[in-house]
């Protein structure tokens, strides 16, 4: 696909990335754009993982586009099947993401790559909600972000729009890792290759037990889990995969996952 989405596959791997110069800014139609592909991801069986990053060396993704707002599009008009950027609301998204941060991720961008399941970053790559200063509200970073680092740091960052850099984002806890910016494609390909090779319906039961837990106490969710009552963890539950990895196991030998 050619801009302002570019994507590239391998084997089970899905490339992303937010093509758009100068800054690779989101509008409307992109967002759109993003949606479908992650929709795509989602529902392709013989897709496993997906990379998401930003083109050239300065920019991942500064977020909404201020200057298509200017033209007319709506903040609050239709982002498309996943909301804004194409995952942050997404349903049943059950398969691993990796953002490969590769310069400044601030705004929806930061929203974007908190949407993703590991974050790997440039070591020149930047962090920041400047929302506060253009008289609007970071939502889904203020949903997200205070439950992913400590809570003053995020207010922090939420308050005063504070940059913060790819050493304390990593210090924080929100960043996985820190690269050089010549070996980040490479590493979240690396990252990438391994997610591959790991058990896709683990990977789902993993990500909707997570996402569930959020909004609910220890026992409760356990008791779904115990009871079978996410989907995820009954196919689980009743899948060749299951039998599999106690066999390969016993075996003495690696599993071979059929994602069934």
């Amino acid at each position: 696909m050619t801009g302002p989405i570019l994507t590239r596959r391998e084997g089970g791997i899905l490339e992303v990335t937010i093509d758009r110069p100068k800054a690779n800014a989101i509008d409307l139609k992109t967002s759109r754009i993003m949606g479908e592909i992650f929709r795509e991801f989602r529902d392709e069986p013989s897709l496993r993982v997906a990379i998401v990053t930003g083109a050239g060396e300065k920019f991942f993704c500064p977020g909404w586009d201020l200057k298509a707002a200017a033209d007319g599009d709506a903040v609050d008009g239709d982002y498309g099947v996943g909301g804004f950027g194409g995952i942050q609301e997404l349903r049943d998204l059950n398969k691993p993401i990796i953002a490969a941060v590769n310069g400044i991720c601030c705004g929806g961008g930061l929203e974007i790559a908190l949407s993703t399941d590991l974050i790997l970053a440039a070591e020149h790559a930047t962090f920041a909600l400047p929302e506060i200063r253009s008289g609007t509200v970071a939502d889904a970073a203020s949903i997200k972000l205070p439950k992913r680092i400590p809570y003053h740091i995020a207010m922090d960052m939420l308050l005063t729009g504070r940059w913060l850099d790819a050493a304390e984002a990593n210090r924080w806890g929100f960043v996985n890792e820190i690269l050089p910016a010549n070996r980040l494609m490479e590493r979240a390909w690396e990252l990438a290759r391994l997610l591959e090779s790991g058990p896709p319906l683990v990977y789902a039961a993993i990500k909707e037990v997570v996402r569930e837990a959020e909004g609910r106490d220890f026992q409760t969710t356990m008791n779904k889990i115990t009871r079978r009552q996410f989907k995820t963890v009954d196919i689980l539950y009743s899948s060749e995969d299951q039998l599999e990895g106690a066999r390969a196991f016993a075996e003495k030998r690696d599993p071979v996952w059929k994602g069934r």
